[in-house]
């Protein structure tokens, strides 16, 4: 059964700069991944069919590891939607089942992702993130982690 995970947050930035979080690969790779967590490729393929390949690196403190996704655009609207699937992949981008980096059996294959932008005034933008996969025992963790990547985002533009 599908089940969907949202967060939402309005941004100090016209639509057009929020919109470039998500094209520009400098910018992906200050905000991909959980706290404290690095992302040093962010290779974007960004058009219908394309393929992005992300990776977010864990500090040393937290094993160290580098673990790789893949997102396969399935429906882009310019500056106000986009769709993909994000899946755990392999530095190639080729998907990999996620219990061989050690996630749940029941960690999501694919996680389809739906990324919404509504203007709001000229200098505000409204962001949405909706998760639709079955997340099993990581739920809480999805959630946060969706959470802790849009903080990220709001950062870049309160220190930019």
């Amino acid at each position: 059964m599908e089940k969907q995970i949202e967060v939402t947050r309005m941004f100090n930035a016209p639509v057009e700069k929020v919109w470039k979080l998500w094209t520009d690969p400098e910018l992906v790779k200050r905000w991909w991944g959980p706290k404290h967590y690095t992302s040093p490729v962010a290779k974007l393929d960004f058009r219908i069919g394309g393929k992005s390949i992300v990776s977010m690196l864990a500090p040393v403190e937290m094993g160290g590891q580098e673990h790789y996704s893949v997102w396969e655009y399935v429906k882009i609207i310019p500056l106000q939607m986009i769709e993909y699937i994000h899946s755990l992949s392999d530095e190639s981008g080729n998907k990999i089942d996620p219990t061989t980096v050690g996630m749940p059996a029941d960690f999501p294959r694919d996680v389809r992702t739906v990324v919404s932008f509504k203007k709001s005034g000229e200098e505000k933008t409204e962001m949405s993130i909706t998760e639709y996969a079955d997340f099993g025992s990581i739920s809480h963790f999805a959630k946060i982690g969706l959470e802790q990547v849009i903080d990220k985002m709001v950062c870049i533009f309160m220190f930019s």
